[in-house]
């Protein structure tokens, strides 16, 4: 053999004698009246892994809260987020109201033309791409919750329920959100 291949002598030169508590590879020493060491060793074995086990559940369910916490923050920034830029796009429009206003009345009198119509064209895509949109229409049925009325005035025709006869300004809607009423007459079924 090689002396790789055979144990360590111990540093003093001694090797134990058979029964002074050395026990060759093997020989299974005694009656089998001694417990193995696993047995002695498993109460406290259980308990040690019962509190490991206590300590990794409290762990993951402290892990678990801090990622439901972290995905309601998330929610919650995101949501503020949305409403910050909404309400900016809000600030602008309402900003833009009197010129568009302008643009209105200018395409009523025909003086919409040229290089200014383009202006006002594109103007319109733009507030259009953001959710505005105008309504308020001659013949439509009168709404209170959208339409303010300012005068009754007759309409050619026959009603059968309150409409809009005329258009003073029209009302502006941002996303389904009424910004401001369309001022109208209305004509009342006779």
């Amino acid at each position: 053999m090689s002396g790789s291949d055979t144990m360590p002598e111990p540093e003093d030169g001694l090797v134990p004698e058979p029964g002074e508590g050395y026990v060759p590879d093997g020989e299974a020493g005694g009656d089998g009246a001694e417990e193995p060491l696993e047995a002695k060793a498993s109460p406290v074995l259980d308990a040690k892994v019962a509190e490991l086990q206590e300590l990794v559940d409290e762990r993951t369910a402290d892990l678990q809260r801090l990622h439901a916490e972290y995905a309601n923050y998330k929610k919650r920034v995101d949501r503020d987020r949305a409403l910050s830029r909404q309400g900016g796009i809000e600030a602008v429009v309402l900003d833009l109201l009197p010129v568009l206003d302008s643009v209105e009345a200018a395409r009523e009198h025909a003086e919409l033309v040229g290089g200014f119509k383009l202006v006002a064209d594109e103007l319109e895509k733009i507030t259009a791409k953001y959710g505005l949109e105008t309504f308020g229409e001659v013949g439509e049925p009168f709404d209170p919750q959208v339409h303010d009325a300012l005068m009754q005035m007759p309409y050619e025709g026959e009603v059968s329920e309150p409409t809009i006869s005329a258009v003073m300004q029209r009302g502006v809607r941002l996303n389904d959100r009424v910004l401001r009423p369309a001022r109208v007459g209305v004509a009342n079924p006779e």
